[in-house]
């Protein structure tokens, strides 16, 4: 008995030499050639624009988990058809900060206080009325988003999905990510 365990123990190949077992070794050091580094950047660069392109382009598998789901293009596709007031938002307060910096001669009032100049009081009401108009219609909208979301997909929750499609709504339509996929005007 004795034999046969000695037997079954044996490896069935002669043992290598030094030579030969430190060259199948593989090194865990990182990579150190200049062309190596080099090739590991381009490759690790190509594959970081790539999942930014199937980002933009609104591929699922590419997207965040807050962007992923039928609804959410929905919603998303649904803003992207519509024009809102809040996607022109910053460039009306761009144009209010200018008109605010705007040096106007100050006359003082019959008590002696110095009068506001009109351009800055008119911008500066522009400013919060198209702020006003934008949380409304953020507000219609998240009860129409959630209406339609529960009409084309019954069963789906609706939460998060009002303000996901306002905050959409807010940004500039060319600085939207991922791009838009319909053109506005297109019926949803």
């Amino acid at each position: 008995m004795t034999q046969s365990s000695s037997e079954s123990s044996k490896k069935g190949r002669p043992t290598p030499k030094r030579r030969e077992a430190t060259q199948k070794h593989h090194s865990l050091a990182p990579i150190k050639t200049r062309e190596e580094k080099k090739r590991a950047r381009a490759l690790t660069k190509d594959a970081r624009l790539a999942a930014r392109a199937a980002y933009l382009r609104g591929d699922e598998s590419a997207l965040p988990a807050r962007d992923r789901g039928p609804a959410r293009k929905f919603v998303r596709d649904f803003i992207d058809s519509r024009r809102s007031v809040g996607e022109y938002f910053l460039p009306i307060i761009f144009v209010v900060l200018i008109l605010t910096m705007i040096p106007t001669a100050t006359t003082k009032n019959a008590e002696g206080l110095p009068k506001v100049p009109l351009t800055q009081v008119i911008s500066i009401a522009i400013m919060y009325t198209v702020l006003l108009i934008s949380v409304i219609d953020g507000i219609l909208l998240n009860r129409k988003i959630k209406k339609l979301v529960s009409a084309n997909f019954p069963g789906t929750t609706t939460r998060g999905l009002g303000l996901y499609g306002w905050l959409r709504s807010t940004q500039m339509r060319r600085m939207r990510s991922p791009k838009p996929q319909v053109k506005a005007g297109t019926k949803i």
